[in-house]
């Protein structure tokens, strides 16, 4: 087997151990899929992996660099524009030998884990834990519903935030009282009241997207415009918001020291060896 595709499923193997932990429930581990990004790109990813904490949904590309001299600069650069173009994904970059300087300074800058993964040399031991941080940058489209043709077509517009508020416990308040929600849209399209298209989605989303985050929220104001809805069908809006959310969580995952050591992961960019993995 080509040794570069062996290394890919050893970190497979590695983070689906992960997944047998009680911390993190994962769904997918998979190795060596395509993503499409928001440019209609589709890109490589070596591993994939999603996971639930606390219920919250992250989703993971894992880069693996099979090499024998330490990643660079460039490498960990061409990785974050993949991540930029992945709405709401998260990086982690593997390799076995390590990064050069400006590689980690850059991937700290960005929230891009980097790792080092190895098999464990002759009389290595270690026990710990791993301390597990992730970095997510999530963008919303929320709708501002017309709250008078909300009443006149049996549009229940506070169910829907009272929906909302049961499924984000901890912005249960201000679910209550928003001003904008998300919808269930059946298409990109914003039409008029006669069905004409005004603009999709996808065209506004191309408007912002070399905005930084300090931009954000943006708003898109309309007298007559209307998106489909699934159960429901068209709904009149008046705004189309873009908000900017970054997430920063750290968690603590206890490895059971059964077994024997499998792999050394080691964090690249604080110097500290905190994993144990089993089989």
């Amino acid at each position: 087997m080509n040794t570069n595709i062996e290394y890919e499923l050893f970190t497979q193997s590695i983070y689906q151990q992960l997944v047998n932990t009680d911390v993190v429930k994962a769904t997918r581990v998979q190795h060596d899929i395509k993503l499409k990004g928001r440019s209609g790109q589709e890109h490589q990813i070596d591993v994939y992996w999603e996971y639930k904490i606390a219920g919250n949904k992250h989703r993971v590309a894992i880069e693996c660099k099979n090499y024998k001299t330490k990643v660079s600069l460039g490498k960990v650069r061409d990785f974050k524009g993949v991540l930029d173009d992945l709405n709401g994904v998260n990086g982690i970059m593997v390799t076995k030998v390590g990064f050069q300087k400006g590689a980690k300074e850059y991937a700290k800058a960005y929230g891009i884990s980097l790792k080092e993964l190895r098999p464990p040399g002759f009389g290595e031991t270690i026990i710990g834990t791993i301390e597990l941080h992730t970095h997510a940058e999530i963008r919303h489209t929320r709708f501002k519903v017309d709250e008078e043709w909300a009443k006149n077509n049996n549009f229940n517009l506070q169910q829907h935030r009272e929906f909302y508020a049961m499924l984000d416990y901890t912005n249960a308040e201000s679910w209550k009282t928003a001003t904008h929600i998300p919808l269930e849209t059946m298409n990109n399209d914003i039409v008029d009241s006669e069905g004409k298209r005004i603009a999709t989605l996808g065209e506004l989303e191309q408007k912002i997207s070399n905005c930084s985050i300090s931009d954000y929220p943006f708003v898109f104001k309309y007298d007559d415009a209307y998106v489909k809805c699934r159960y429901f069908g068209p709904v009149k809006i008046l705004e189309v918001k873009y908000e900017y959310e970054i997430d920063d969580q750290i968690n603590i995952i206890n490895i059971d020291a059964e077994g024997f050591v499998k792999a050394i992961l080691k964090d690249a960019l604080n110097d500290e060896t905190n994993l144990m993995i089993m089989q």
